[in-house]
């Protein structure tokens, strides 16, 4: 009996194929390390009340500290969102077809047929239907994409906010900084728990994904992953000749080991992190 990979993305038989650019790879690794930043220095102040948050601060170097790294974080988080952005835009130009970047099976936009995923799902659940398939993209990961949007327009508007309060005072009411305040907490601390719970499950604790899939590090999976998790994107793409176009070379050993200990180590803070906030809360 062939042995289980340690990388969910090694699973089934090659080759390996490309799924992820070095574009989005960077910009997904910003995006943890951003997040992560925000997370760790913002806590604190919403739970000042804890033990745990003093020692954080501590850790981070002091309040000061902690608001120059959380700045420093909030500038990274708003590079990548106006990078991406580009991206797309170049993306569209550069293809002379617009309507597949909205709508079709390589897009991130829901669709039909991701409600009639999600009803087949919870029929699956109950044993009364078969799995759904998935192309590109299943709803969960577009539910995670447009989390992203969501997320970075709301909580980067209001820290906005809050980081130039003289300059938005000229032609904002009083309220709009009270409302800022608790809107950028709250809505950072829902887009925490949903990241290191919901996600962290979806993405690498699920039985067919644990202990962690590597694809978004390293970029690569192999053929059989491809036709388990995305089986429509595989038949299209071998009825239309185009599956070759996406093999890929294997990962090196020292990218492998990169990408394990950066993803084990990110679940292992953001659970961490999950449970100070459960502590605080109990």
């Amino acid at each position: 009996m062939t042995p289980r990979p340690l990388n969910a993305s090694d699973r089934g038989a090659g080759p390996y194929v490309w799924r992820f650019t070095p574009l989005q790879r960077a910009l997904h690794a910003m995006v943890i390390v951003s997040f992560f930043g925000l997370v760790i220095t913002g806590l604190p102040l919403h739970f000042a009340h804890a033990a745990w948050a003093r020692v954080l601060i501590r850790l981070v170097g002091g309040l000061h500290a902690a608001g120059l790294i959380h700045r420093f974080c909030a500038i990274v988080t708003f590079a990548y969102f106006i990078m991406h952005l580009g991206a797309v835009a170049y993306s569209i130009v550069q293809s002379g077809n617009p309507k597949r970047f909205f709508w079709g099976p390589d897009s991130m936009v829901p669709q039909p047929k991701d409600l009639f995923d999600v009803i087949q799902m919870f029929k699956w659940f109950f044993g009364k239907g078969e799995q759904p398939r998935f192309d590109r993209f299943s709803y969960m990961e577009k539910f995670d994409y447009l989390g992203v949007f969501w997320g970075v327009a709301i909580i980067g508007a209001s820290g906005l906010l809050l980081w130039f309060p003289e300059f938005f005072a000229k032609f904002l009411p009083g309220w709009a900084f009270n409302v800022a305040t608790i809107v950028h907490g709250d809505e950072a601390l829902l887009a925490m728990s949903f990241i290191f719970t919901i996600h962290f499950f979806n993405v690498h604790l699920r039985p067919e994904k644990f202990p962690i899939d590597l694809v978004i590090f390293t970029g690569r999976t192999t053929t059989g992953y491809m036709r388990e998790e995305h089986p429509l994107e595989y038949e299209r793409r071998r009825t239309a000749g185009t599956l070759d176009a996406l093999t890929a070379p294997p990962v090196s050993r020292a990218g492998y080991l990169w990408s394990v200990v950066l993803g084990f180590a990110s679940l292992a803070l953001g659970v961490s992190l999950v449970i100070l906030v459960l502590w605080a809360l109990l």
